[in-house]
Formats: structure tokens, C-alpha cells, sequence
């Protein structure tokens, strides 16, 4: 089964004319000075819905060249600059999606009244590409800037504030709060649940991004059940095999592991792999994601040769793009420093550990499940080498990372304070 016609335009519909900037500049500009930008934004729109951002890409580009030579509305041109700074920001070209995403913040505010609704959505967009270059405290900033915005023009709608709770969950969850993360999630869930109904598309990628903060906390089985009613959903609207499946794929495989349900942990992960390759191929945002993954999977098999074949692919591939990757270099750092370990090669894995701390150290602070992760692989380098006493300290204090990141007693997140 493909994607259907009407479930593209739909999704195009709810992706962006709903969730990101609903009317944006429409109402204001006559049809005959923005037709030609606004037909290719429309255009690219059902493309970006798909995933097919190299498809979107010239058609936004073509867009915004439009609607600044032909003089359009400057709200024209301004959805043309957020078009694009959601299009950068799926590919992974961090610095032109805030760049872009500024220019179009500042033409917001010359074409908008002060503190507009539209204005909410475009810091949503720059929040998130903040988190993902682990701008944290800017990407806190941008996001509580929105939710002032939208707490004052909505008087406290928890309909209205509550994607910007997911956002924060999200937030939180790259912060490595999970106990806070999951506080906003349930704050936002029951909200998201009534307003768009259970079976709705947006419920569902909520759903899958809770499951995902599961995963981490090891809580598998609320995270089974989310990820069944998810995937579902999400292959209505895709196809079974569609390539923006595969984070949830990759969920799935995590769960399978964690059961001990190896073959089915490699075959969401063998789906994973064809989606990536037959969309985009190498460099694809995906790509380091599913061959972590994969890796792990051999290390838990200790296919120890595969698992280092795929972590230094993992490697290279990172280490060779403009977009900071810290969480994700460190993970395949401290993961080779496990395929060495189980080699034997101690010397080798004593600096991967070490390299991965620091990264992640600069990144997050000391708390953090990550680092506390790097720890425990030191610990056991150290037990492996007969150093008993620093293994335990080391394994104590990983120990309580991970217990303080479990509690579940937090109360949850009734406003946005």
C-alpha cells in the first residue's frame, strides 16, 4: 500500500496549514501578486508531508526567489523563509534552517502586530533546531517565549498550549529530564487525545515520542502498548513501508531487544535500513540513527567485527558533517569502546571512553543518563583490568544517575508557568 492522494493532502493539511502556521499570510495577500509563490509552496508542502524534501527543496527555494523579485506581500515571502527553515531543519542543515527561520522571525514581527500567534509557531521551529544542535538554554528561551505568546492571545487554552508541552517534553527528554519530560507528556496527552481524537495522526506521533522516553527510562512494556496503537496509525497514513516510519521502526527494535526478541529487533531494523537507502542514501538525517542501532544489535550478539564495522561507519559519517552530533559521536564512541572490551583491546577502548565523556560533559550536565552510560563502560574497562575499587565508584555513580531519572512520583504539569 502507498501513500494515497487524499491522505498526502491531508497530512500536508495538518503538518503544516494546522500545526505550523495555520493561515500563515493567506488572508492578507491578493491571489494575483502571491498565486505563483504560494502554488509552489503548496506544491512543496505535499512533498515535505511525504518525507520527499529533496523533491520540496527547489520548488521552496523557486518560492522565495519569486516573492522577493515580483515584489509579493511580505507575508508571502515570509512563509516562503519558514517553508524553508522546516525544509532545512529535516535535512539536517542546521545553520541555513536558523538562518532562515531568523530572517523569518524578522519579518514577522515589521508585518505582524506585537507578540502575533504566528510568531508562537516560527520560535517553535527555532527551538527545535536549537535542541538539535544541543543549544539548550536557547532553545528553552525561543519555547517559553512562545508559550507567553500563546498563553496571552489564547487566555491559558490548554487545547492551544498543549503541543507546546510536547515540545517541551522533547526538550527536556534531549536535556536528559526524563522525570520532567514525562510530567509535560502527560500533561499534554489527555488534552491532544480529546481535542484530535486517539486515532488522529498528530495523537499518534505524540504517542511515539513518549513510547521513545520509555525506551530510555526501560519502562518497555507502557511503551509497547503506545507504540502498538502508534504504528498503526502512522502506516494508515504512509504505507507499511514508508521511509518516516523508521523512528518509530527503531522503537520497535529497542523493545524487541529489550525482550530478547532478537529476530524481531533485526527485522525492524532491516526495514529500517532499506527505508534510509532506498529514500535518500548516504548522509541521510536517519542514517546514524538506524546504524546505531544495528550496531548494538551485533554487539549484543558480540558480532564483534560487524559491530565495529558499523560504529566506525557511524563515525565517519558524523564526523564529516557541518551539524554537531555530540549525542550521537559519543553513543558510537562509548559503543566501540564496548566492541574492544569484549576484544580484549583495552588499551583502545580506554581513550573512546574518555573522548566520548568530555563530548558529552561540554554538551549536558553531569547527570545526564549519557554520561552516565560512558560510565558504566569505564567501569567495566577498569574491572576487566583489575582495578576493583574505581569500577564500583564508577558503577555508583551511573547507578544514580539512572535511579534518579526513574522516579515517577513527579507531580504532573498542569500549566505552563
Amino acid at each position: 500500500m502507498s501513500i494515497t492522494h487524499r491522505n498526502i493532502k491531508r497530512l500536508a493539511l495538518a503538518l503544516f496549514c494546522s500545526s505550523l502556521f495555520p493561515g500563515l499570510g493567506l488572508a492578507s495577500a491578493s491571489a494575483e501578486a502571491m498565486g505563483s509563490s504560494a502554488s509552489l509552496r503548496s506544491m512543496a508542502r505535499i512533498h515535505m508531508a511525504s518525507g520527499r524534501y529533496g523533491k520540496a527543496q527547489p520548488l521552496l527555494e523557486k518560492a522565495l526567489h519569486m516573492a522577493q523579485e515580483t515584489h509579493a506581500p511580505e507575508s508571502e515571502a515570509c512563509a516562503c523563509m519558514l517553508d524553508l527553515a522546516y525544509l532545512y531543519k529535516n535535512q539536517d542543515r542546521l545553520t541555513e534552517a536558523e538562518t532562515m527561520c531568523r530572517s523569518g522571525l524578522a519579518l514577522q514581527q515589521k508585518t505582524y502586530p506585537q507578540n502575533h500567534p504566528y510568531m508562537a509557531h516560527t520560535l517553535r521551529i527555532l527551538s527545535d533546531i536549537y535542541r538539535r544542535q544541543a543549544r539548550y538554554q536557547e532553545a528553552a528561551s525561543a519555547l517559553e517565549r512562545a508559550i507567553t505568546i500563546v498563553r496571552d492571545v489564547s487566555r491559558g487554552d490548554d487545547q492551544e498550549l498543549a503541543p507546546f508541552k510536547v515540545d517541551m517534553a522533547r526538550l527536556l527528554v534531549a536535556q536528559g529530564d526524563f522525570i520532567h519530560a514525562d510530567s509535560y507528556y502527560k500533561a499534554a496527552i489527555d488534552i491532544i487525545e480529546a481535542s484530535y481524537g486517539p486515532k488522529h495522526f498528530y495523537t499518534a506521533k505524540v504517542l511515539a515520542s513518549m513510547a521513545e522516553l520509555y525506551v530510555l527510562q526501560e519502562r518497555y512494556t507502557e511503551a509497547e502498548a503506545l507504540i502498538s496503537r502508534t504504528l498503526p496509525i502512522q502506516e494508515r497514513v504512509y504505507g507499511p513501508d514508508h521511509y518516516l516510519l523508521v523512528p518509530v521502526w527503531l522503537i520497535a527494535s529497542r523493545i524487541h531487544q529489550a525482550k530478547e526478541d532478537m529476530a524481531n529487533a533485526r527485522l525492524f531494523l532491516d526495514k529500517s535500513l532499506v527505508a534510509v537507502e532506498n529514500h535518500a542514501g548516504p548522509g541521510d538525517p536517519f542514517e546514524s540513527d538506524v546504524l546505531i542501532r544495528l550496531g548494538e544489535w551485533y554487539l549484543l550478539g558480540k558480532q564483534y567485527d560487524q559491530a565495529e564495522d558499523t560504529f566506525r561507519k557511524v563515525l565517519q559519517t558524523l564526523e564529516g558533517t557541518e551539524s554537531p552530533h555530540s549525542d550521537r559521536i559519543a553513543t558510537a564512541l562509548n559503543n566501540l569502546a564496548k566492541v574492544y572490551i569484549g576484544q580484549g583491546k583495552y588499551a583502545e577502548a580506554q581513550p573512546l571512553c574518555q573522548r566520548a565523556l568530555v563530548m558529552l560533559e561540554s554538551v549536558y550536565d553531569p547527570d545526564h543518563p549519557g554520561v552516565a552510560d560512558v560510565l558504566e563502560t569505564l567501569a567495566q574497562l577498569h574491572l576487566q583490568t583489575g582495578d576493583t575499587a574505581e569500577a564500583t565508584k564508577l558503577k555508583q555513580r551511573a547507578h544514580e544517575i539512572h535511579m534518579h531519572q526513574r522516579v515517577v512520583d513527579v507531580p504532573v504539569v498542569t500549566a505552563m508557568e
